[in-house]
């Protein structure tokens, strides 16, 4: 996609005297490039898994689940009228009774941009709106999806099949991404587009590096690299994910950071004499255009029909205030700016007690998964054989992921200080975008499924730690400075002896994985089991 192709650097392609004396492809460019063969054969085997994982029983249950009530009416309004619409009272027994009533005369004032409902919407059109399947089969899709995602995140970072096929396995199994996948809800859009994004952005790493090769000169602020069209697609990927949820924004901020510090590094490895300079002058303006310019041209582009139409909230405010807000801008955006204005008030001041609310301390360890549905069938009722059943939807993600995944944090974050492994503080960093934020609004009415949009990053948190633990993946040596010959030499951290004891210790906590998936799948997915079996499942009081 508009990259370069790789060429050994000639003579005159190569830093000047003083810097190191490697040719620049061999600085610059991973070692390993291309996939191996059959590469296809891992990746489709765990994107099947999570499929069916995904879409078995996706009807059940039959009910309107958790904030489905909105989404779901809101995307069938999307559907039939471009504009969300009020619902009469008892709209949600009409979806589950296949007699949807039609909507109110009167526009619904909504607090999340419409991507992620138009996208619902797509399933309402293609199985109509009295199926649950229609409902969720864009969830379940889009979920499945971001599994074959999380595959090539894996193999752009780690450049191994295997990494690779622990990642997609990881996300494939574990509890708060399936439940997400299952039901009409928008995390699994926001956290598909942001990880579509990261990738845009891995490729377009690679693709920098392979320009820089190709048009090195001497000049003092390096060469121009053109257009660079992988970031133009991480700006669309940006753009959509901003269109779901606004919290999308804090990573997307960590992305383009990630996208210049990286530009920096590979000017001045490259023996660019004025590599800050360069950067900012050379790469800024069109990195800036790229992403921001393009995302926020994508964003609008999916307020569309609000802006074709007249029955939307709010969209004759400018007409009805001409001399209030933006002037400079358009009757029309005018009147979407200031439904952006209190929309951005309705969140920061969300302060409502909510049983399931959980703050971002508690999101670590999964001290309170939200319960989004629950009901206790009796003998001789929806498969119940004993006096009491449950059937329950709790968003647990896998505790092996979890929490082990604390510890991979940590030792991700000695990687990147100390190693200075540019892989780990990426993945860091993406990391604390979606997480630290949280902790801005301490007031705020905040739920554990927040963390699904910087779930990928800790999966591949653990895909790595596991790389180095078991000698797979070689870092940077220890107080070696980028760019030098010591630091293009990677060393593994760890004694052969010692990557065969991980290697077990691997293949126990994966099995421990499959295990836990098993055991939880009926809590996640609404089966019905005896209660006993249900508070088997409920190792701590702040789970019930």
């Amino acid at each position: 996609m508009g990259s370069v192709p790789s060429t050994a650097a000639s003579p005159a392609a190569r830093p000047s005297a003083g810097s190191p004396a490697r040719p620049l492809d061999e600085l610059l460019l991973p070692a390993v490039t291309r996939l191996p063969r059959y590469w296809w054969v891992p990746l489709a085997l765990v994107t099947l898994l999570g499929g069916v994982l995904r879409f078995t029983s996706l009807s059940s249950p039959h009910a309107v689940v958790f904030d489905e009530t909105y989404y779901l009416k809101d995307s069938y309004s999307l559907l039939l009228h471009g504009t969300e619409q009020q619902w009469p009272s008892g709209a949600d027994a009409g979806f589950v009774s296949g007699s949807i009533p039609d909507v109110e005369d009167h526009p619904s004032f909504v607090v999340h941009p419409p991507l992620g409902k138009w996208l619902i919407a797509v399933g309402l059109w293609l199985f109509g709106g009295d199926d649950p399947f229609g409902w969720r089969f864009s969830a379940a899709l889009f979920g499945t999806a971001s599994i074959a995602l999380i595959w090539f995140a894996g193999w752009l970072l780690f450049r191994s099949v295997s990494l690779a096929t622990v990642a997609g396995l990881l996300t494939s199994l574990d509890g708060l991404h399936l439940v997400e996948s299952r039901l009409a809800l928008l995390d699994i859009f926001l956290m598909f587009f942001l990880l579509l994004a990261f990738v845009f952005v891995l490729l377009d790493r690679d693709d920098g590096r392979r320009r820089l090769v190709a048009r090195f000169n001497r000049s003092a602020l390096g060469p121009w690299l053109g257009v660079r069209w992988w970031r133009v697609a991480a700006g669309v990927a940006c753009g959509a994910a901003a269109a779901v949820k606004w919290n999308a924004l804090f990573s997307i901020a960590a992305l383009g950071v990630l996208a210049v510090l990286w530009d920096m590094n590979a000017r001045r490895v490259a023996g660019v004499r004025r590599w800050f300079t360069g950067t900012l002058l050379k790469d800024g303006p069109w990195g800036f255009l790229t992403m921001i310019g393009v995302g926020l041209v994508t964003y609008v582009l999916t307020w569309s029909r609000w802006l074709l139409t007249s029955t939307g909230y709010d969209r004759n405010w400018a007409e009805l205030n001409p001399g209030q807000g933006p002037q400079w801008l358009p009757s029309a955006l005018r009147s979407l700016w200031e439904y952006h204005v209190a929309a951005y008030s309705f969140h920061t001041e969300l302060d409502s007690h909510h049983t399931y609310m959980a703050g971002p301390a508690s999101w670590l360890f999964m001290q309170r998964p939200t319960s989004y549905y629950y009901e206790s069938p009796s003998a001789g009722t929806d498969g119940c054989t004993v006096d009491s059943c449950s059937q329950a939807i709790l968003n647990l993600g896998n505790p092996a992921i979890w929490w082990v995944g604390v510890l991979a944090l940590a030792f991700g974050i000695w990687l990147w200080a100390v190693r200075r492994d540019w892989r780990f503080g990426a993945l860091v960093g993406i990391y604390a975008a979606g997480y630290l934020p949280w902790f801005l609004y301490p007031e705020r009415t905040m739920f554990f499924f927040y963390a699904l949009s910087y779930f990928p990053a800790l999966v591949l948190l653990i895909t790595g730690a596991i790389g180095v633990l078991t000698g797979r993946l070689a870092v940077p040596r220890s107080g070696a400075t980028a760019g030098t010959p010591e630091a293009a030499t990677d060393e593994r951290v760890v004694s052969a002896r010692w990557a065969r004891r991980w290697r077990t210790v691997t293949f126990v906590f994966l099995v421990l994985v499959v295990a836990l998936a098993v055991f939880f799948w009926p809590v996640w997915t609404a089966q019905t089991i005896p209660y006993e079996h249900w508070r088997w499942r409920m190792w701590f009081r702040s789970w019930i």
